[in-house]
């Protein structure tokens, strides 16, 4: 009775926007998948799950960084088939450890009390430039590992090591940019996914899936900064 109660409470925080978006996401994964003749369901799950999370995550509800750690997983393995061996390193040995590290952050900071809403944090410029700083130092060590690898098309995916820090770094800071961060990133990576999908179309959903993932983190901004002020005027 009480997880019947609870499912019903969750249900009823998404608003209708929130649940458009979602149906509209999942639909367009649905579609590019089967219309490319795609038979890797674990890609498909891959693809959903990563959905799932980024409504969550635009929510500022911690089950959405539990779902991220997931999805790099099975990005991950995807990245490794393709020889995209940056994306590989960077979802399994960075973004992952790091949205662990989000899950325990997001849990100990809930906006009073409420797990299904993590507190927003306003970051200092002191600790956006240490973000950027750290991000081109490593993105510069990954460079050289990627060329060595043989990385398919390693300039794009170097960029998308640096967007990939960012990212995951102001997710653990709790700052409304990471969504700004991600947005960036999955621009980097429908280009690379636009690349690997001229010697193999089935790669074309890959695209339409990170496209998605595009409109879900600007989704994500707008309502962080919501969430940001409505917790301001909730504390005054």
């Amino acid at each position: 009775m009480r997880s019947m109660k609870r499912l019903k409470t969750f249900l009823r925080s998404f608003t209708l926007t929130e649940s458009l978006l979602w149906a509209a996401s999942v639909t367009a994964v649905l579609l590019s998948f089967f219309l490319c003749g795609r038979s890797d369901y674990l890609n498909l799950a891959g693809s959903l799950i990563g959905v799932c999370a980024l409504i969550l995550v635009a929510k500022g509800n911690v089950v959405g960084q539990m779902l991220c750690v997931l999805f790099a997983a099975f990005y991950g393995f995807v990245s490794f088939r393709n020889r995209y061996y940056g994306e590989m390193i960077t979802y399994l040995g960075m973004s992952a450890p790091i949205a662990v590290a989000a899950v325990v952050a997001w849990l100990r900071h809930p906006f009073r009390g409420n797990r299904s809403e993590v507190t927003v944090n306003s970051p200092s410029l002191g600790e956006y430039l240490i973000v950027l700083g750290a991000g081109l130092l490593v993105t510069v060590a990954f460079y050289h590992i990627l060329t060595a690898l043989g990385t398919a098309n390693p300039v794009w995916s170097t960029v998308s090591v640096f967007t990939s820090f960012v990212a995951v770094a102001l997710t653990f800071r709790r700052s409304p940019f990471y969504a700004v961060a991600y947005a960036c990133n999955d621009v980097v990576l429908i280009v690379l996914w636009g690349l690997a999908a001229r010697g193999d179309p089935e790669n074309i959903s890959l695209v339409v899936c990170f496209a998605v993932f595009l409109v879900n983190d600007l989704y994500g901004f707008v309502n962080w900064l919501r969430m940001r002020k409505k917790q301001s005027n909730a504390v005054k």
